[in-house]
């Protein structure tokens, strides 16, 4: 296996300037006005694209993305702890060339493979029943702890510093399937549906309990939360789930934010989520990214079956980008358009950036898709 200069998840980190203030990025996202596109690089690379486009002659501010042009917005994340707060001590228990073998801090092996992926996957899972639960549950309950630090600080530095002041949550699907895995979460919806609750219970409370704190005390502008729930052929939890299980969590946090002002909440998940869009609506959600095409999930339908109801943050077909610059071309007249008229959407590719995609044909996808949306906010 060749060694690679840019292995691990931190190095494929990019650096973007932001160029949208707050009030700007909030009005557009909520199509308040529309003044002018916006557009950004939402992940950055795969592992080993870096090493590629190095050989193709990348400069350094091309590997890191500061070379590159976007408009976009800085965030401040408010560091308080909303999720899991304790855990089991990590350790290493196998590592070769090919692949490492851990211990992470919910108890599970994990294997990471050396040169085809940054994150881990699990092996197995903490959590099969109640009595399992209930010997975690404390790592998810609320303590004073959770707002140590001087976070209200910070938030007045991001205001003051014109970033949109973000608050995240747990996600009502991605953390009963952290500890479960997916297959044991979705026979639980309906052979164990107490466990199930009683872990987004939990987890809500303490999100209540942190964010009400939080949001007494300084303006929140933005909720985000990471699901992770859909793959190509739709998600793993259908309307009813998401009705039953996980959209009282984000009524009760949302409603609650955006009584004080909040006026985002933006859910983070791959795959095809058509089925759920209307659940998650009805729970508050008012953004999704990254809309994968291959996904089915096809930014000018959904903006025409939704309109102002959904924002949304990429929707660019990653994949086009190994194809004919006719084929890029194709996919940029077809998003770009709508979404410079409407609003609404920053636009950017679907995820990271995939291996094989030559860095001619990103300096052209960059070059072309400015062309498009200077023409069409002209």
């Amino acid at each position: 296996m060749k060694k690679l200069k840019w292995p691990r998840h931190a190095d494929l980190a990019i650096k973007r300037r932001a160029s949208v203030g707050r009030e700007e990025y909030l009005a557009y996202m909520r199509f308040e006005r529309n003044d002018r596109p916006l557009f950004t690089e939402i992940f950055g690379p795969i592992v080993g694209l870096k090493e590629e486009w190095e050989a193709q002659g990348a400069s350094p501010a091309e590997l890191d993305f500061s070379a590159f042009r976007y408009r976009c917005e800085a965030r401040g994340r408010v560091p308080v702890n909303t999720g899991r707060m304790g855990g089991y001590k990590t350790e290493v228990l196998e590592e070769t060339e090919e692949y490492c073998l851990s211990r992470d801090a919910l108890g599970r092996t994990m294997k990471l493979m050396k040169g085809v992926a940054t994150l881990p996957l699990p092996l197995d899972w903490p959590v099969a029943n109640m009595d399992d639960w209930l010997k975690l549950k404390p790592w998810y309950a609320f303590s004073e702890a959770r707002l140590a630090g001087d976070w209200a600080g910070a938030a007045r530095e991001f205001r003051a510093q014109d970033k949109v002041v973000t608050v995240s949550i747990p996600g009502g699907f991605d953390t009963p399937r952290g500890l479960m895995g997916e297959e044991a979460l979705c026979l639980a919806y309906y052979e164990q549906p107490e466990l199930v609750h009683d872990i987004i219970g939990t987890v809500c409370d303490t999100a209540f309990n942190v964010l009400d704190r939080v949001s007494a005390v300084v303006p929140i502008d933005m909720l985000t939360v990471h699901e992770d729930m859909a793959g190509r052929s739709g998600p793993l939890a259908g309307p009813k789930q998401v009705r039953a299980f996980i959209a009282p969590y984000y009524r009760r946090i949302w409603e609650m934010l955006a009584e004080r002002g909040a006026r985002l909440f933006d859910q983070d998940s791959d795959g095809d989520m058509n089925a759920v869009i209307p659940a998650f609506l009805e729970a508050g959600v008012n953004g999704m990214h990254p809309m994968e095409p291959a996904a089915n999930m096809d930014i000018v339908e959904i903006r025409r079956q939704y309109g102002t109801r959904l924002a949304f943050t990429g929707g660019i077909d990653k994949h086009v980008l190994r194809r004919s610059r006719e084929e890029i071309l194709a996919e940029l007249e077809y998003k770009i358009p709508p979404m410079v008229a409407s609003g609404g959407c920053v636009l950017a590719l679907d995820h990271r950036i995939p291996n094989g995609t030559p860095l001619e044909n990103y300096r052209f996808y960059l070059q072309k898709a400015w062309e498009i949306m200077e023409r069409e906010a002209a």
